[in-house]
């Protein structure tokens, strides 16, 4: 099988309400609130150092019986960037995707230096429900 490295868009960051503990690297998050800037229809968006998906997203992966990540409920604001930028424009519901794989393994894996990779019938699947801001190459396993 073969396994891409993505890069998903960074669509905002960390909100007020996030709990994380900065000590160790990467920063273990507990309760995840993700605020967006500006969303432009990625259904995968990240701020360091976690991954959301789009609900929908969410319903189709659990339809494929994939390995490396869960999920968990996530707080999502729209920041006032979002809304002078982006006027009447709605945010989908996301959810938080929790990655635990081995990347080249699993479905989903974290490579040094946190980067994420998946598999091709994810990569696949999320092209199908529209990733264009998102920066994928193969990953050959450094």
């Amino acid at each position: 099988m073969q396994y891409f490295r993505i890069r998903p868009n960074v669509a905002g960051g960390l909100g007020e309400n996030t709990v994380l503990d900065s000590s160790v690297h990467p920063p273990i998050v507990t309760k995840l609130h993700y605020e967006v800037d500006g969303w432009f229809g990625d259904v995968i968006v990240t701020t360091f150092p976690c991954f959301l998906v789009t609900e929908e997203t969410q319903r189709a992966l659990r339809k494929m019986d994939f390995s490396g990540a869960t999920f968990a409920d996530v707080e999502v604001t729209t920041s006032e960037e979002f809304h002078e930028g982006q006027p009447g424009q709605e945010v989908p519901p996301f959810v938080w995707l929790k990655v635990d794989g081995k990347a080249g393994r699993d479905d989903f894996g974290i490579a040094v230096p946190y980067r994420l990779v998946i598999s091709e019938r994810i990569l696949d699947l999320l092209e199908t429900l529209d990733i264009p801001f998102a920066i994928v190459e193969p990953y050959d396993g450094e």
